[in-house]
């Protein structure tokens, strides 16, 4: 009888173990594709902001020298 208690104890502590780790994998799991889903999000968002704020530098740089232009003495 007490081998058969401690059997059933350690088969418990042992599925214990085994559900606790399952869940910490899943966990780290589920944060790992969170970050991948987010960073696969960002990554164009990124490089959309870099594309407009390099066509903004752009047009202002054409609208000073349009100004520039304007008000340079004609020869």
């Amino acid at each position: 009888m007490a081998n058969e208690t401690t059997n059933d104890l350690a088969a418990a502590f042992s599925n214990l173990l085994n559900t606790g780790g399952t869940l910490l994998q899943q966990s780290v799991e589920l944060m790992t594709s969170g970050l991948k889903s987010t960073s696969q999000a960002i990554e164009p968002l990124g490089k959309s902001v870099i594309e407009l704020a390099g066509n903004a530098t752009n047009a202002l740089n054409q609208t000073l020298q349009n100004v520039s232009a304007a008000i340079a003495p004609k020869k």
